[in-house]
């Protein structure tokens, strides 16, 4: 059963909510076929009305197999990426190609955006050319991406002001997470809009959770980065720790596994490490703009993050010796660097 907050527990299929007219669909505000009467109040809406026309902005090692798990869920799926091939992989998979954002967005009921940083989702949704101008009123707007939870929150209100519907919803599990439709969303916004996507969002992730208004669930994911990169790091360290006593590692992770030690990020990142595999699920460049999100955001809220900060340096140090395209488990060559290893 995939986990919600305690006030948000699934219980499909869903009537309409208060307020809300008998002839739209929980996720699709607008009228559904038979217009005023179609169907008496009460009535529930079948699988097939729930589904929506998602477009998806940014087809990436992320928004790739997210829109694809939303073309097994039914939903009808437009993508856009700046690199064609991404696109084409889509449409073999069943989803639909657009040639431009307007052209994504003009039909959708979702959209959900994953680009990789504050400015890259700015200059998607903004402008003449953006998701907010070319947007039907009352779209649900989906930010993926992990950005400032500043920058979220100034967008999110230019959103409502060109009445569009938005949530900040950034994922965590890497690119196999996605794969699985298994990623832990945090989502910030109105809790109606949050209820509104439930469906598309049950599409892709696993843990689901609405986390606060707008911001939040950037908030909440810059706080993910920060134990993910501590983990890493120390992670590292201990793998070399091990190798450097002839310990056999195999044995020794899966001990650790099993104990107070263990951790997904063990899980997932040790065997990378000991194989010297960094083949990218989630980029050191990208774990690096997110570690400058946070010591930013601690320094504003005056908290101290000293962990964080050396990590933070730790990562910045690997990305500019050029590694910022190797899978953030890639920090582990600057522990064996620091002692003197390989």
């Amino acid at each position: 059963m995939r986990a919600t907050s305690a006030s948000n527990t699934r219980n499909p299929p869903r009537p309409p909510s208060p307020g809300q007219s008998a002839r739209t669909s929980p996720v699709n505000p607008h009228p559904l076929p038979g217009g005023v009467g179609h169907r008496p109040p009460h009535q529930t809406f079948s699988k097939e009305e729930q589904m929506s026309n998602v477009a998806v902005i940014g087809l990436g090692i992320m928004g790739l197999p997210m829109a694809i798990n939303l073309v097994k869920a039914g939903h009808t799926v437009t993508g856009f990426n700046r690199s064609q091939d991404k696109v084409d992989k889509l449409a073999s998979e069943g989803g639909r190609g657009a040639a431009s954002i307007g052209e994504a967005v003009k039909d959708a009921d979702v959209v959900i955006t994953m680009v990789p940083d504050s400015p890259d989702v700015e200059a998607v949704v903004t402008g003449p050319d953006g998701v907010f101008a070319n947007s039907r009123k009352g779209t649900l707007w989906i930010d993926a991406s992990s950005i400032r939870p500043d920058v979220a929150k100034r967008l999110a209100d230019e959103a409502r002001a060109a009445g569009i519907r938005p949530l900040d919803a950034p994922v965590s599990g890497g690119e196999q997470g996605a794969i699985d439709a298994a990623l832990s969303i945090m989502v910030g916004g109105e809790a109606a809009d949050f209820e509104a996507a439930r469906d598309v969002l049950d599409a892709v992730g696993r843990t689901i959770v609405h986390v606060g208004p707008s911001g939040s669930g950037q908030t909440v994911k810059a706080a993910n980065q920060l134990i993910v990169a501590v983990n890493i790091e120390v992670l590292g360290e201990a793998i070399a720790f091990l190798e450097a006593y002839g310990v056999d590692t195999d044995a020794a992770l899966k001990v650790l596994g099993g104990g107070l030690a263990g951790s997904k990020v063990l899980d997932q990142k040790g065997q990378k490490m000991l194989d010297r595999n960094f083949d990218p699920g989630f980029r050191l460049a990208l774990h690096h703009k997110d570690l400058g999100i946070v010591t930013a955001a601690a320094r504003e809220a005056n908290v101290a993050v000293p962990l964080g900060a050396v990590v933070a340096q730790l990562v910045a140090a690997t990305v500019n010796q050029g590694d910022g395209g190797l899978d953030h488990s890639g920090l582990f060559k600057q522990v064996l660097q620091l002692s003197g290893r390989n």
